[in-house]
């Protein structure tokens, strides 16, 4: 089942002074082409931390690894990341869940940090919903 169910994906960004404006422009741009091209993702969200308003975070779950692939890969977001590249100060991912090879090699190929959870024997996926 490694690859085959849903994950969480966490990416956390620091912007350049000023460029607040610039990224929240730019997150909407690829919310809205993701929703749009993306069946599966199935939550994509754009937080604003309370504590600095440079900092931002992307929430976003996906049906599987096989969707992460197309997501990494679909132009709207190649485009977003080498924008979002120029105008952050850092970037970081974590990952919460089971993926697979596939997957961890092009993670690791990104130009920023990757972190990946360990997946315990604690937890369930309700597989009748990702079929």
């Amino acid at each position: 089942m490694v690859g085959k169910t849903p994950f969480v994906l966490i990416a956390r960004i620091r912007v350049k002074e000023g460029m607040v404006e610039k990224c929240l422009d730019l997150a909407e741009t690829v919310d809205k082409a993701v929703e749009a091209s993306e069946p599966g993702m199935i939550f994509h969200n754009f937080d604003s931390d309370p504590d600095d308003p440079s900092c931002f975070i992307w929430t976003e779950v996906y049906k599987n690894s096989e969707a992460f692939l197309y997501h990494v890969s679909n132009p709207p977001v190649t485009e977003y990341i080498e924008k979002q590249t120029e105008i952050a100060e850092s970037i970081s991912l974590e990952i919460y869940g089971e993926i697979s090879q596939e997957m961890t090699e092009t993670l690791d190929a990104l130009p920023f940090p990757v972190k990946y959870f360990k997946t315990t024997r604690v937890g369930y996926v309700r597989s009748e919903h990702f079929t």
